[in-house]
């Protein structure tokens, strides 16, 4: 399964955030938008007119994070996987000391983690690979893109709640 078809996670909270924000988008910033390209057409020369370029620019934006909502709600899963509450899975804050260094962030997607602030590590990263089904106090290493040899111990798992 490539990655534009897998399954994201995504809590109520996560799914609602990310809808409003599609509708938003669809709704009153496209038609804002598509005035102010009509007004700037208006005004003449279109080589020369910065309004006019700014207002396509920021179009183009609009459509493709439209486009990029559009995707990630339609294959989303609201919830969280099924499992243990101390096994790492997609959806879930992870407290893990990394090569000696305590870490706390959440194995999923930045449109899960919204502004929450936390850390995102992507459940297909090299570190999220290697940690995908490990319980609390297991030890599992992985090898970093430069090549070493990173050695990570889950502490605690929790649900992420965002």
């Amino acid at each position: 399964m490539s990655d534009s078809t897998a399954t994201t996670w995504l809590t109520q909270a996560s799914f609602d955030r990310l809808t409003a924000e599609l509708e938003e988008l669809s709704g009153p910033r496209r038609d804002e938008v598509v005035a102010r390209i009509a007004q700037a057409r208006e005004e003449g020369d279109l080589k020369e007119n910065g309004g006019y370029h700014a207002a396509k620019e920021e179009q183009g934006k609009i459509e493709a994070r439209i486009r990029q909502l559009t995707l990630l709600l339609r294959t989303a899963e609201v919830g969280h996987p099924t499992g243990a509450s101390d096994v790492v899975a997609a959806g879930t804050v992870v407290t893990a000391s990394v090569a000696g260094n305590e870490m706390r962030f959440l194995l999923g997607s930045r449109e899960m983690a919204g502004d929450s602030g936390l850390d995102v590590y992507s459940d297909s990263s090299p570190l999220g690979a290697a940690i995908l089904g490990a319980k609390v106090g297991d030890t599992v290493s992985y090898t970093a893109p430069n090549g070493r040899a990173i050695e990570v111990k889950i502490v605690k798992v929790e649900e992420y709640e965002g």
